[in-house]
């Protein structure tokens, strides 16, 4: 960095400090927000319902970064309210010059008003949007904050957006007191689906904050749960136990997780990773604390990084040799769990809701500092890096023996299966959009959705029992298995680096199993699958489960299908005493013949599909893992504390 560029970044640093209201700026007005919720927050589903929250926590989390805040308290009050309290500086109370108003009043009025436009307030930020408090505010019944800025306390509240009381001094704060608290109640006209909140969901984003953000303290409080207890996050050794916890059940390569951090043009890098005897790849993105789950430029940069060095140190020591295959990325990969979190000073995100990072800047310093202090690491530990190329190494050989098995998997062309091996009854269209893949259970049940099927968009593939658990098995062993060669050929995506959701030849794989213990096991070995192997089918909402019904009830011209206990008992207790009703529960979906199926099952007109998508990679990554790998213990205690117990006692005979 030059003398200048040196200048430069420190009178921006001094002028973040001084945090007024002349650094709240206005772009624009707030009308659309009510109308086009979707717009601001996602959605008005639960997704957008707890957009609010992350807003006003990102507000907390700039504070914090700037270097004003150390903790951030959120609590779901007992009528599922939500209030937020940072440390920092406070929101400013002064007037704002273009507004005329107090600047805490312009921050929760008027859409793109904050300190994160460019007037020095954050030198990094997440919420880039400048969207959180109008958009919040906008979205609930009632809004109030609270300042404590200056020696006093500033109290404002709000309805839909609309201020109800102006911005006055509700009392004397002490001296040492700065922060802001905000309270909200999410409007039921605007989330219509639901306006209770999620803990579970609420909990993971606030320890995933804490690990992304070493020494910031968070806490949350359930004040609806009956013990209240406050839950505290605050890792100092920050994406490095992050790592730690991602791994938790799984035998680590290495003695603890490789760390590196480093900083170029304004641009911070930290990057945490460890190796596991495990054969899956989890590597985790972030810009600002964003969860960019579609990667973006950062990522491009450590995977390129992270393979040239290890190539590199390969060739050095002399585990590979000079006529040696280069590794892939896919070699170097295998088993490992990364972190990858850059902090920019101007990100630029793809789309509203910033899941790719797109700055080419972030790339070349994401490469360098990694490579440099990656490089060094190997260096000073042979050891460790021994283990890390020799998984590699192995990784390749198996790549290897599983691409001539993936050979098997190809078509002569994009469309044409004649020499498709398996069952697979294809539809007649070959347009992917109104095409769906019935994955069956059984030749039964395949046959009679081969009968009732529409054949002109619906396709069958039939299994034979419980495929391969892929979460134990190596992907040579993957690409043995015939019923998962016949489906990632039936689907002509390709497999691992080759495939792309693009030449999908169905927008609708549907998952249709007996609805009994062992369909369910089926089900979640072929989720497991896909989450590990076809992922991108997920993220494109191209996956479903098929709900077919456990019973169908009779009486007279009536019949109707039922999907539970609960529901049978309901349905018998409001029919008539005579004539006797007629049940018949159906054990699997071979007892259903072909215009059963369809009518319950098939029928795009009356059939029930739930839609699969991984919002929640981190969970369903842990889940997979503890479900179908290797653990035992983690397993058996999921299942002590999920089992429901009867007494045998009371069991009929």
């Amino acid at each position: 960095m030059t003398d200048k560029e040196e200048a430069q970044l420190e009178a921006k640093e001094e002028k973040a400090a001084e945090y007024d209201a002349s650094q709240i700026q206005v772009l624009e007005g707030l009308e659309a927000v009510r109308k086009r919720p979707g717009m601001y927050i996602g959605s008005t589903s639960t997704q957008g319902l707890h957009h609010l929250v992350w807003e006003i926590i990102d507000n907390g989390i700039d504070e914090a970064l700037a270097g004003f805040a150390s903790t951030i308290d959120v609590t779901v009050e007992p009528d599922n309210s939500v209030t937020v309290f940072d440390d920092g500086r406070g929101i400013p109370v002064d007037i704002q010059r273009q507004t005329g108003l107090p600047a805490l009043e312009t921050v929760f009025t008027i859409l793109h008003a904050g300190g994160k436009f460019g007037g020095g307030g954050y030198k990094v930020s997440g919420g880039l949007h400048g969207v959180g408090a109008s958009v919040v505010n906008a979205l609930s019944t009632s809004l109030d904050v609270t300042v404590s800025h200056g020696g006093k306390y500033y109290y404002m509240d709000f309805s839909r957006g609309k201020v109800k009381t102006k911005m006055k001094v509700i009392g004397e704060a002490p001296a040492h007191a700065h922060g802001t608290k905000v309270h909200f109640i999410p409007d039921p006209d605007i989330f219509t689906e639901t306006t209770t909140y999620d803990d579970k969901i609420l909990t993971q984003r606030i320890r995933e904050l804490a690990f992304l953000n070493k020494g910031l303290k968070l806490t949350f409080t359930d004040k609806r749960a009956e013990t209240h207890e406050k839950l505290v996050f605050h890792y100092e050794g920050g994406i490095k136990e992050y790592v730690a916890f991602l791994d938790k059940g799984k035998t680590p390569v290495l003695e603890e997780p490789i760390y590196v951090e480093g900083q170029a043009k304004g641009i911070t890098v930290e990057v945490a990773l460890q190796y596991t005897d495990d054969y899956h790849t989890n590597l985790m993105t972030f810009a600002n604390n964003i969860h960019t789950y579609e990667g973006g430029t950062h990522e491009t940069g450590f995977k390129t990084a992270l393979t040239r060095v290890i190539n590199d140190y390969a060739h050095k020591s002399g585990q590979l040799k000079d006529n040696d295959e280069s590794l892939s990325g896919e070699d170097v990969r295998e088993g490992m769990t990364a972190v990858v979190s850059v902090k920019h000073p101007d990100p630029q995100f793809e789309g509203q809701t910033k899941t790719k990072l797109g700055n080419a800047d972030a790339r070349t310093v994401t490469d360098r500092t990694f490579s440099e202090h990656f490089a060094k690491y190997l260096m000073e530990h042979p050891a460790q890096a021994r283990q890390v190329v020799d998984k590699a190494l192995l990784a390749s050989k198996a790549r290897a023996a599983a691409k001539r098995a993936r050979e098997v998997t190809r078509k002569k062309s994009g469309l044409e299966i004649s020499n498709l091996p398996g069952k697979l009854a294809d539809n007649s269209s070959k347009d992917p959009e109104i095409s769906e893949l019935f994955i069956v259970e059984g030749d039964s049940a395949g046959g009679s959705a081969k009968t009732g099927r529409s054949r002109l968009t619906q396709a069958i593939l039939p299994i034979r029992g419980k495929i391969l658990n892929v979460e134990k098995a190596s992907m040579e062993r993957i690409l043995a298995n015939e019923e998962i060669r016949t489906l990632f050929t039936a689907m002509g995506t390709g497999f691992g680096e080759e495939f792309d959701v693009k030449k999908a030849r169905y927008h609708k794989l549907i998952i249709m199993t007996d609805a009994d213990v062992d369909g369910a096991h089926i089900r979640t070995l072929l989720l497991t699958l896909i989450y590990r192997y076809m992922r991108p089918l997920l993220e494109a909402g191209f996956v479903y489960i098929a709900q077919p019904p456990l019973y169908r009830v009779r009486q007279g011209k009536m019949m109707r299908y039922i999907d539970s206990d609960e529901e049978l008992q309901e349905v018998l207790g409001s029919l008539q005493p005579s004539p006797k009703p007629e049940i018949q529960r159906y054990k699997g979906l071979g007892e259903m013949d072909a215009s059963q199926l369809w009518d319950t099952t098939m029928d795009p007109d009356k059939r029930r599909l739930l839609r699969v998508s991984p919002e929640d990679a981190e969970q369903a990554d842990n889940i997979f893992d503890m479900l179908m790998g290797d653990k035992v213990e983690p397993r058996r205690k999921f299942i002590e504390d999920n089992a429901v117990y009867v007494d045998a006692k009371n069991i009929d005979a």
